[in-house]
């Protein structure tokens, strides 16, 4: 998510604590927050996926791999 999309929902957050939103700039609101949440989510899962677990029998297992979430392998 790029800063300008970040800086207008800090704008509308803002704006919505001081006067309030019309309907339009709620549901732009709401969507913003949704792309910024799946943002989030996405390089969450990123970073997990890149993790490597030594299991008790000594073996190292990705959980990316474990899970089937590793892409490009």
């Amino acid at each position: 998510m790029d800063e300008q999309k970040i800086a207008r929902i800090n704008e509308l957050y803002r704006k919505s604590k001081a006067e309030g939103l019309n309907e339009a700039e709620k549901k732009e609101q709401k969507l913003l927050r949704a792309e910024y949440l799946e943002a989030i989510r996405g390089n969450l899962r990123s970073q997990l996926n890149q993790i490597d677990i030594k299991e008790k029998d000594g073996t190292i297992v990705n959980l990316g791999e474990k899970f089937g979430n590793k892409k490009g392998h």
